[in-house]
């Protein structure tokens, strides 16, 4: 990019302004049309294999910080152009990360599952007895032996635990998870590739090539400062952020997040709506820091370890309506049942845990030391 030179008497000069979007906007859709053309590259047809797993990693990557960029200076954007296109993004950002969604929610109940039947985990040098992929925990049921699933270790391979067998609802408790996953992150797998393959997505990713060359501008955006628009994005955090129960989260143990968990509605569980929400303000406000500083964002220690914890309360949250889920599949055994109850328990219990993290992390930066 050429050297600006500063003019002392515009009010702008030295500022960060919309030329610097348009080159983070085009940097990101330069990102996009790479990951595709390596996703195509593969076939993106074995799923777990490194390269279509990074490939489809970065488009989602790339789709998301567009989409972010298009909400949070949507002033300085074509607003018809703008309103368009990030749906479409979002669509293809969430399309393509069901799979992993489901393959990490998989490996994470059945962790749980191993660690609350006091069942330790042993290393990979332990493989006992091979089984087929798809039926892991079902072969530890009949075989006394623990599956490891997921990216954790070896596909289908079966370890040996230090107590000898899970509990029988435990193991059918795995077993029932893992079927259920299984078949969601298939079809996860199969819409993916039906949607890569779509007329939809290659509208966008046509709109997204010509964005990597033309950013469509308003006339008024070359000479407008970002730091406002940015400034909003974090006030809108703050005050989601001020909106939530932090002093009830500050106390472990409080049980917040076990309120209505015995509520036979199937749908979300209500208090995890907030903080779902500021998890999504967080990444708005990190990736518009990246705009700022031209993706090159000088480290936060707070934003990351606030982050990462609204991202364990995200996966605990899901984790734990998939156990309720599961244990509404009729004609299952009470011991079954009661292995689920025990689970979903268990992963509210992260959640609050997840809740106290970020109190933490967020208070550790926001209240001055004495």
């Amino acid at each position: 990019m050429a050297q600006q030179h500063l003019d002392p008497t515009d009010p702008t000069a030295g500022a960060v302004t919309g030329d610097a979007l348009a080159d983070y906007l085009r940097a990101q859709a330069t990102e996009f049309l790479r990951a595709l053309r390596l996703h195509r590259e593969t076939g993106g047809q074995a799923a777990g294999a490194e390269e279509p797993v990074d490939a489809a990693r970065a488009l989602r990557r790339s789709a998301r910080r567009i989409s972010a960029s298009l909400h949070t200076f949507r002033p300085l954007l074509d607003p018809d152009w703008s309103e368009a296109m990030r749906p479409e993004l979002a669509w293809v950002s969430g399309t393509l990360g069901l799979e992993h969604a489901y393959e990490a929610r998989l490996e994470r109940l059945l962790l749980a599952l191993h660690r609350l039947s006091g069942a330790a985990v042993l290393p990979a040098q332990a493989v006992d007895v091979p089984v087929a992929a798809g039926s892991r925990a079902a072969g530890a049921a009949r075989a006394g032996t623990t599956a490891v699933g997921g990216t954790g270790g070896p596909a289908g391979a079966t370890v040996t635990t230090e107590r000898g067998t899970l509990t029988v609802g435990a193991a059918k408790a795995g077993a029932l998870l893992e079927r259920q996953l299984t078949l969601a992150r298939t079809r996860a797998h199969s819409t993916a590739l039906q949607a890569l393959g779509s007329s939809r997505f290659h509208a966008v990713a046509d709109k997204v090539a010509v964005l990597a060359s033309e950013v469509p501008l308003t006339p008024a955006a070359p000479a407008t400062t970002l730091h406002p628009l940015a400034a909003a994005a974090e006030e809108r955090l703050t005050d989601a952020v001020t909106a939530l129960p932090l002093v009830t989260a500050g106390h472990p143990y409080n049980a917040e997040a076990l309120v209505h968990g015995l509520s036979p509605d199937p749908a979300p569980h209500p208090q995890d709506s907030p903080w779902h929400q500021v998890r999504l303000l967080l990444r708005l406000h990190r990736y518009a820091r990246e705009v700022l500083h031209a993706g090159d964002t000088p480290p936060d220690g707070r934003l990351l370890t606030a982050g990462q914890a609204l991202n364990r309360h995200r996966d605990a949250s899901e984790a734990a309506a998939a156990a309720a889920q599961a244990a509404r599949t009729p004609r299952i055994t009470p011991a079954t049942a009661y292995a689920l109850g025990v689970l979903h328990a268990d992963q509210r219990h992260e959640v609050e845990a997840a809740r106290f993290a970020f109190q933490q992390a967020w208070q550790k930066q926001t209240v001055p030391a004495p």
